[in-house]
């Protein structure tokens, strides 16, 4: 296994993405915070705040290590029993300013675990969702373009198969809707050799400004007044909802004593909660869940 050279790409994948970011909202810069775990590891986080296009944009690098799994883990996967582990990844959330901009997660991890006199135990995860506040047909099935040309050269049945299990995971069970329009989540992959599973990660590690800095640039200078606003902070309370509850990368981090700025750098800077709120029939705001939050196969939309 070349665990360094998987950790000088997500470095390298970091720089990218914040650079391009940083390029694509023109006034605003990420602030750099390097930081220690006591009990093991570390990371290198990165925030950009109040922009003229992102409100708030995340970038975070964290490589962790450690003795004992965490309940999230190890209740799962008991065979990884007494291993000591080592857990590295980039994560990011971009909250924009505009509502037509849609907000986007993605991340790219690796997971060892390994003990004396045994062979070590990994495998690779992440992938990217996009979950827009007003939709748009082309940013969608342009979207999920990029995500089956990304799991194309490892095989034709993985997009339809890590698209399906993107909309199964961001799921709201106690709203029963979808986050979002989906994109791409796999996770436990070592069905291949580890220098395979580490070419498909970083092809889906690459092809995320391909799909997500195209649909920024068309929607940001979108003309948006308070009503469009106010819906897009009731909307990111989804957001919120989903990555304290469910989220396994948020309970891994917390339960991992990982830290909490890092982890919770996800939650967007305003959000808004509306008891019983029920959009006007017939409005783009009725649009969302009535025709994209559907669970939609994108690709046969175009």
């Amino acid at each position: 296994m070349q665990i360094d050279q998987v950790k000088a790409y997500l470095l390298s994948l970091q720089d990218s993405i914040c650079s391009a970011l940083a390029q694509e909202d023109g006034s605003a810069a990420f602030i750099t915070d390097e930081w220690q775990r006591s009990e093991g590891g570390g990371g290198r986080s990165r925030v950009l705040a109040e922009g003229a296009v992102f409100e708030k944009a995340g970038v975070n690098f964290s490589h962790v290590m450690g003795e004992n799994l965490p309940p999230s883990a190890s209740a799962s996967r008991p065979e990884l029993a007494g291993r000591s582990y080592q857990a590295m990844g980039v994560s990011l959330v971009v909250h924009p300013n505009n509502p037509y901009v849609p907000t986007s997660h993605a991340n790219v991890r690796l997971f060892v675990a390994e003990k004396e006199g045994a062979e070590p135990v990994w495998w690779f995860g992440g992938g990217y969702d996009l979950t827009p506040y007003y939709g748009n047909r082309e940013d969608c099935i342009a979207w999920h373009q990029v995500a089956s040309e990304a799991c194309a050269p490892f095989g034709g049945e993985l997009y339809p198969r890590y698209k399906a299990w993107c909309d199964e995971y961001f799921y709201l069970k106690h709203r029963q809707e979808p986050r979002g329009v989906g994109g791409l989540f796999f996770d436990d992959l070592n069905e291949w050799d580890f220098d395979t599973s580490f070419g498909f990660m970083q092809s889906v590690g690459n092809s995320f400004l391909r799909a997500y800095r195209p649909i920024v640039s068309r929607r940001k200078n979108t003309p948006f007044g308070d009503r469009e606003r106010q819906f897009q902070l009731y909307r990111r309370g989804r957001y919120v909802e989903f990555n304290l509850v469910f989220d396994r990368g948020t309970l891994f981090g917390l339960q991992s004593d990982g830290r909490t700025e890092a982890i919770l750098m996800s939650l967007p800077p305003l959000v808004r909660w509306e008891y019983s709120y029920q959009p006007e029939p017939n409005t783009p705001e009725a649009e969302l869940t009535d025709y994209y939050l559907q669970g939609r196969d994108w690709l046969s939309e175009g």
